[in-house]
Order: C-alpha cells, then structure tokens, then sequence
C-alpha cells in the first residue's frame, strides 16, 4: 500500500557510492549472481533509469522485476526510502542521492 512503512532489515545491498543505494531481497542474488556485494554507481533519477542501470550490470534483471510493458510485475514491490512507489507503471518516482531503493517480492498462499 503507498506510504506505508516496512522493515528494510532482511535486504541484501548494492551501494551506488554515494549516490542512490539498490537494496534488495537476498533471493534475487541466485537469479542474478553479478549483483551480489557489488557496489554500482549511477546517476539519481526516476526509478526506471535506476533499474536500467542495474540491468546494465546483471542483463536480465529488468525482465524478472518489470513486465512487456515496462511497469512493476504484480509480485513485485519497490519502495524509494520507507514509501512504496506510487507509479508502478511508468517508475516516474524520483530517487535522490541518498535514496534508498528497496526491490522485493509479494508472498501469497498459506
């Protein structure tokens, strides 16, 4: 739900040096190797460039978080800081320079 909270404490990181930091559940590492403790560097923008940016690094990634039409899958949250993000078609949220971004799956079924 936008604008609500969550614990970041189960998440992997990936440090943009000093700029934005890509934080991600720890299971998207066996998918996309190339992104464990790695640090990348990128320039602050909307979401969509950031998670460009972190495909230029492990090709593919996109494709798993991001469906034909290029908004967030279903299963899929991100948050930018402690805010979920609110366009999850078009990623036009802003990511600052001390921003944290958060990728992480739903859970369904019991």
């Amino acid at each position: 739900m936008p604008g609500q909270p969550f614990s970041a404490g189960l998440f992997g990181a990936i440090r943009l040096n000093g700029m934005p930091t890509v934080k991600m559940t720890q299971h998207l590492y066996r998918f996309f190797p190339a992104l464990e403790n790695r640090t990348v560097t990128v320039q602050a923008g909307s979401v969509a460039e950031i998670l460009h940016a972190v495909n230029q690094i492990a090709p593919g990634f996109t494709d798993y978080v991001l469906d034909e039409r290029g908004a967030l899958r279903r299963h899929v949250y991100l948050s930018v800081n402690d805010t979920i993000v609110v366009d999850r078609k078009t990623l036009s949220d802003r990511v600052q320079d001390d921003g944290t971004v958060y990728i992480f799956q739903a859970l369904s079924g019991g």
